[in-house]
């Protein structure tokens, strides 16, 4: 099991400061602070601090703490900065790097999540060797699926690498704000779906098409387009199960994300192991936690994450 958290080299992300159920971060040129509440321990920098370095502070709402709303609240602006503005994601390896347009939602999120870096590069990394390998044999682009794909920092960076990408995530807002990522960056012609994950994939499974990569990342809670309910516990297991069947058996890989506090790096490669290796070989399992890492060393757990290969 291995702790990751982004590079030094990502100058526009720093977690700054976190402690006392809350996190002072800045994307870009403007600072913020959010409830965080996995931050157990002190602040090292004092309010007084803190209130002179943020742009905006989230206050949570009365369903904070709820099942489907814990995120939700109100922004107070106490300086002045712009609805929306745009970070560069330059990565570790040449020819990773795309742009994401941020912006204060209701919801406490801003338009990306920062610990997963490392999965960009990961994915940009598996992605790119197997454009490299179709291409040296003449065969297509390797096919990349990513579901419940928010606004698509995964989906650009397996762009960025040569896939031919299907992005799908139920809310058709989220869409839209993913592909003026993809403009913004330079990127084109990635596959739009607005859906139910599930029943996406039950149908690509009828049809018998296969994807040579996979990336998931699940909310705890969630709905469809057309009001299907999702919940983590419940669906986890047979939505892995139905993704073997339009994962390629062979040159292929999955990375599994999760963020319920109730899982852990060890119940997710458990799970992958049960739903993919069981009957086609697994080349290569790793898991470990994604981190935040602010500037006095403190760590910051933030969620888990499976990575398999075919």
């Amino acid at each position: 099991m291995t702790i990751e958290s982004p590079g030094e080299f990502w100058k526009d992300y720093e977690l700054v400061d976190s402690g006392n159920f809350e996190k002072l971060e800045r994307f870009g040129r403007y600072y913020m602070s959010r409830p965080e509440p996995k931050a157990l321990w002190d602040k090292t920098l004092s309010e007084g601090e803190w209130d002179r370095m943020i742009h905006t502070k989230f206050k949570a709402g009365a369903g904070f703490g709820k099942a489907g709303k814990e995120d939700s609240g109100t922004w107070e602006r106490l300086r002045k900065m712009d609805d929306q503005w745009a970070i560069r994601y330059n990565g570790e390896q040449k020819g990773l790097d795309f742009s994401l347009r941020l912006g204060l939602t209701a919801f406490k999120h801003v338009g990306v999540f920062p610990e997963q870096a490392p999965n960009w590069e990961y994915i940009f990394r598996k992605t790119r060797e197997l454009a490299v390998t179709a291409k040296e044999k003449g065969q297509a682009p390797p096919k990349v699926l990513n579901l419940f794909a928010y606004t698509g920092a995964a989906s650009l960076a397996a762009k960025a690498a040569g896939a031919d990408v299907t992005h799908l995530d139920s809310v058709r807002q989220v869409v839209t704000w993913a592909r003026n990522n993809m403009e913004i960056s330079g990127l084109d012609n990635i596959r739009w779906i607005i859906e139910d994950a599930m029943k996406f994939a039950r149908r690509e499974a009828k049809r018998g098409n296969v994807y040579q990569g996979i990336i998931l990342d699940p909310p705890a809670y969630g709905h469809g387009p057309d009001g299907e309910k999702w919940k983590l516990d419940e669906c986890l297991f047979d939505l892995l199960k139905c993704v073997n069947s339009i994962l390629a058996p062979v040159d292929s890989f999955l990375v599994l994300n999760l963020y319920s506090n109730g899982y852990s790096a060890v119940l997710g490669e458990t799970l992958v192991k049960q739903a993919f290796c069981l009957k086609t070989a697994c080349k290569e399992i790793e898991c470990g936690e994604l981190i935040l890492k602010d500037r006095f060393n403190k760590n910051l757990p933030l969620s888990i994450f499976v990575r398999m290969s075919r």
